[in-house]
């Protein structure tokens, strides 16, 4: 550990993912509810999802994620500091998961918290660990953005079911000198506009009981057209934001990835901030809206897929309920 008061540049040296084995298609969809591929696709950009084992925790795939991060990045999970788990759907409510995970992987010297801003999670996980580490106080962070969707989804609701989808995505974090890593991250909320989008029941407002469970209260919740207005507005603000205080324009930057929530939703971001759609790595169409491991699970395959080497920009964008969002870019270092 070290804390001299030296500001560190921090950087992602490692990345994985874990998707369930099960695929769930809009051809299913069309058999539980009523809808067709082609209304689901043309609104969404979406074509299936995967859907975790009943059995299967938000932990279980977090371990998944991380083995593999951990493994990408050539460290032991005794050198992890410090855990955190972006997730909207916690294995229980006590204790919290990034404890689970870490005696999952053997992380024994890491200190652990979870992170509860849905959709945004990951980006504020990410700053959370950056903080700690460019501070000196660790020296590496496992950030996991894991979430079990299919669990708090009402597979009634035809408005809702078709979006959401289950996987975990992990990212290593370490100080790197020579390169910028993540250069600067802008996170904003507007609890104003919580009713938008939200879990009526199983909190300490509503405690869960017979008639929440009849009134299927403990199911998402969303006013669909003004979720889809205010996260285009926000996202694509936080994306202007964060490009001008880093004396940067949307050329400088050489891939963009957003929160994968709505093919719509991107393509209208990148109309407002002026950035070809080839910029964007998207990969909705296979797995939906997977809420806090969304972006990490898109930046793994983008690092897999070559589309983001060393010394790229890399701009990523994500909003949730809350309202809570954020904008991060990095300058890519593996």
């Amino acid at each position: 550990m070290k804390n001299d008061n030296t500001i560190r540049n921090v950087s992602i040296i490692g990345t994985g993912s874990y998707l369930p084995e099960r695929v769930l298609t809009n051809a299913d969809l069309e058999k539980m509810v009523d809808t067709t591929d082609e209304w689901i696709y043309t609104r969404t950009g979406i074509r299936e999802r995967r859907i975790a084992r009943e059995d299967q925790p938000v932990s279980d795939m977090a371990k998944e994620a991380s083995k593999k991060a951990l493994s990408n990045a050539n460290i032991r999970p005794d050198e992890v500091g410090m855990i955190v788990v972006a997730t909207t759907t916690p294995d229980m409510m006590l204790p919290n998961t990034a404890c689970l995970v870490q005696d999952l992987i053997g992380a024994k010297n890491a200190f652990c918290l979870d992170v509860s801003a849905a959709c945004a999670g990951f980006l504020y996980g990410l700053e959370v660990a950056h903080t700690f580490i460019a501070s000196g106080n660790i020296d590496t962070a496992l950030v996991i953005g894991s979430d079990k969707m299919s669990c708090i989804t009402d597979w009634q609701d035809r408005s809702t079911c078709v979006l959401f989808g289950d996987g975990a995505g992990a990212a290593v974090l370490q100080a790197r000198d020579g390169t910028r890593g993540i250069m600067r991250t802008l996170l904003g909320s507007n609890g104003s506009l919580a009713d938008l989008l939200k879990i009526p029941a199983g909190g300490s407002r509503k405690t869960a009981s017979v008639q929440t469970v009849k009134d299927r209260s403990h199911y998402i919740k969303m006013e669909g057209r003004e979720v889809f207005k205010h996260a285009v507005t926000c996202m694509t603000n936080a994306a202007q934001q964060i490009l001008d205080h880093c004396g940067l324009t949307i050329q400088d930057v050489n891939c963009i990835i957003p929160h994968q929530a709505n093919a719509r939703i991107i393509k209208a971001i990148g109309q407002q901030i002026n950035a070809p759609l080839e910029t964007f790595y998207i990969n909705v169409e296979k797995y939906g809206n997977t809420s806090a491991a969304s972006i990490i699970v898109a930046m793994d395959e983008a690092s897999q897929d070559h589309r983001i080497k060393t010394g790229d920009l890399v701009l990523l964008v994500g909003f949730g309920g809350g309202f809570s969002w954020g904008a991060s870019l990095i300058e890519w270092c593996r």
